[in-house]
């Protein structure tokens, strides 16, 4: 059942500012529809300064590279709404790619793989953000 009076997932990204770079990614691989479904979903979204710290050229390579763009945004989402107190343990969750990402308590925060949340549970209503201060990729 959506939450009431919050916006989906991709609205809310949109609304906070601070993710331009992924919000143009998700058009661009076609996933913003997806994004607005009914849900629930987790996403471990990276801000726009985690995109700046990928390598010179990379996103540019990736937005003309639509199948590896659409399977790296899709490392990024899990299904379920999973809040960052339900991570007590070591979690591993499948992503919409297929692989899975490694969830894992640390330091009064969560690691998701190899980047850390640095604002855990923004609520939306088909889902949970939690912001990264990286891009995650897969195997």
């Amino acid at each position: 059942m959506p939450a009431t009076g919050l916006h989906d997932i991709v609205e809310t990204a949109v609304g906070a500012g601070s993710f331009s770079t992924l919000t143009a990614a998700l058009k661009a691989a076609g996933l913003v529809d997806a994004l607005k479904g009914p849900g629930p979903f987790t996403v471990f979204a990276p801000n726009d300064d985690a995109f700046a710290q990928l390598p010179a050229g990379t996103l540019d390579s990736l937005l003309k590279d639509i199948p590896k763009l659409t399977a790296i945004l899709r490392y990024h989402v899990v299904s379920g709404s999973y809040a960052s107190s339900d991570v007590k343990a070591k979690t591993v969750l499948k992503t919409l790619q297929g692989e899975t990402v490694t969830l894992e308590p640390s330091n009064n925060t969560v690691k998701v793989n190899d980047a850390t949340v640095i604002q855990p549970d923004v609520r939306a209503s088909n889902g949970i953000i939690h912001v990264i201060d990286r891009v995650v990729l897969p195997a």
